[in-house]
């Protein structure tokens, strides 16, 4: 989001009296916490219609409005410009005069786009203003599914930018690189495909005698067509630019936030830098809302489970974990429970490392260590704002469980996470971070352990029997798989030939009863406290997943590698 032309719209805002005060100033504090647009915010408040912000811009920035709805475009102004590129910017080619390409854009403040598209297609870019819904159907309409083939594109960068070494390229010739139209067309075509993929991560990887390019799509990294190693310091540098990063500081790692835009949503990536011997490794978080589910009935907690979660999270107070390896979900379950009790008569305060999404109604505050606030200190300072409810992101050490504790102690709910493997593991983590038993059974109410497992992709699946090797991992007795059906996919264009699409949860549940509060106090082993929980129902990670197996959600394979040490 560039600052510069929110300031701008605030002021015309204010120039001609079109809102009150109030409501620009409270509409402009959301884009700056939110990290929004401003543009969206207004939008997104319904305190402009999108025809009164398009007539306003129209009437100060000198730009003509065009309906696209009623204008006829020639083939060969679609042909000067790609599918992918005009769904990746949101913008639509309208003609082509004088050597001059005129654009229909929704957002005519946005300069980086500009800047972009002139690098981009080498050729003078004249704008006009058009409605954001006009642009998505016309690129639907003239464009279908017309994508750059990234392969093709690779082969035509191969002799792109010399071979220069890293040490050999000053800063100049870097800014001159970044902005180079190849460069930008490839990274923006990496994004895209990335983004449509529904990938979490994307990894740029350089090495002695390569440059790879991976993502993470449903937990598992997937290479793509690695482009020219040569190429990898203009790509990385690019990333940092719109990271808004120092391009000449490789020594240290740094951490940014790029929002774009892809055929008429924002989704935000999370830019985290690593010097290497080889150069940087750069990795995208990509914080994509569509595609995540933030409803606690949609992440595939059964249904027992999930009426004596929901028990506990509408309690006055107490301590609710969520824990498991990292890429778990556990952030997830916690938004989804926040969700749920997020009434007009609560008020609800997260603190954590990053915020990932905005959730309407809460407070949500981001960790900064480079300043000192930390968990525990954030956690203090919430505690004099009134909450009745506190997520805490992560209990990283000793200070932050007490202070969760104190909170719970003092009459509010918190729900926060923990690295443990399990959920009867976590009594004895927190026992070994030196906090004292009694108080652990004084606030702790349930532990919910979980794991991220594909699922079976629903258009090439069908029936099949499983190896006799995965059920002696799994060590699955005759009578149990008797009768059972097991089902895998095939393969197909739908999962990309993969037989996955999508993930869904497995967990245990761990509710602190008093026979759990009796171990705890004596100092149990965690395998004591997990087979006095079986005696009372007690379900497990690979239990779950299994009856995930015979449901036909997943397969054994999925069940074994994400709950083996179960």
């Amino acid at each position: 989001m560039s600052i510069n032309k929110d300031i701008f719209l605030k002021k015309i805002l204010i120039d001609n009296s079109i809102l009150s005060k109030i409501d620009i100033d409270d509409a402009y504090a959301e884009c700056e916490i939110e990290g929004k647009s401003f543009r969206d915010v207004l939008l997104g408040r319904n305190l402009l219609t999108e025809e009164q912000l398009i007539s306003l811009l129209s009437k100060h920035l000198g730009i003509n409005i065009i309906d696209l709805n009623n204008t006829q475009v020639d083939e060969k102004v679609i042909q000067r410009i790609s599918g992918s590129m005009v769904k990746m910017y949101n913008i639509f080619p309208v003609k082509f005069e004088h050597d001059t390409l005129q654009i229909a854009v929704a957002d005519p403040l946005d300069t980086n786009l500009l800047d972009d598209l002139r690098f981009i297609l080498e050729t003078p870019v004249e704008i006009c203003i058009a409605k954001e819904k006009d642009i998505i159907e016309c690129s639907e309409r003239y464009y279908g599914k017309e994508e750059t083939n990234l392969e093709t594109l690779m082969k035509e960068l191969q002799g792109f930018g010399g071979e220069e070494e890293l040490e050999d390229i000053d800063l100049d010739k870097i800014e001159e690189m970044v902005n180079d139209a190849p460069v930008v067309r490839l990274l923006n075509l990496v994004l895209i495909q990335a983004i449509k993929d529904t990938a979490s991560d994307i990894h740029f990887e350089p090495f002695e005698n390569e440059f790879k390019i991976r993502y993470r799509v449903d937990g598992i990294l997937y290479e793509m067509v690695p482009p020219p190693k040569h190429l990898s310091l203009a790509i990385i540098s690019r990333i940092k630019v719109m990271a808004r990063m120092n391009i000449a500081e490789r020594r240290l790692p740094q951490d940014g936030r790029i929002s774009i835009n892809v055929e008429g949503r924002v989704v935000d990536l999370r830019v985290s830098t690593l010097p290497t011997a080889f150069g940087e490794s750069v990795v995208l978080r990509v914080l994509d809302r569509s595609t995540v589910s933030l409803d606690l009935y949609q992440i595939g907690i059964d249904k027992e489970n999930l009426k004596k979660i929901e028990e506990i999270i509408f309690k006055p107070n107490g301590i609710f974990i969520s824990t498991g390896p990292t890429g778990a979900g556990k952030t997830t379950t916690l938004y989804s429970c926040l969700k749920k009790i997020n009434t007009i008569d609560s008020k609800i305060i997260t603190t954590e490392d990053p915020v990932e999404y905005d959730i309407e109604g809460i407070v949500q505050v981001p960790i900064k260590d480079s300043i000192g606030l930390t968990f525990s200190r954030c956690l203090r300072a919430i505690l004099r704002q009134d909450p009745d409810r506190i997520m805490v992101g992560e209990i990283r050490d000793a200070e932050t469980a007490r202070m969760a504790i104190q909170a719970s102690l003092t009459g509010h709910l918190v729900l926060t996470t923990l690295h443990t493997n399990d959920s009867s593991s976590t009594l004895t983590r927190l026992i070994d971070m030196g906090i004292e038993p009694f108080l652990i059974c004084s606030t702790i109410e349930a532990i919910l352990a979980q794991r991220l497992i594909r699922k079976i992709c629903k258009n090439c699946k069908e029936q099949i029997s499983p190896s006799q090797e995965m059920i002696d991992i799994l060590k699955l007795e005759k009578k149990i798989i008797k009768d059972r059906k097991f089902y895998a996919g095939k393969g197909c264009e739908d999962c990309s030939g993969i037989g996955y699409k999508g993930r869904t949860g497995i967990y245990e549940l761990l509710i602190v009863d008093e026979e759990i509060r009796r171990l705890i106090m004596s100092q149990s082993t965690a395998k004591m406290v997990k087979n006095a929980a079986k005696k009372r129902g007690f379900t497990t990670l690979l239990e779950d997943g299994l009856n995930k197996v015979f449901a036909g959600i997943t397969t054994v394979e999925e069940v074994a590698r994400c709950s083996m040490e179960d």
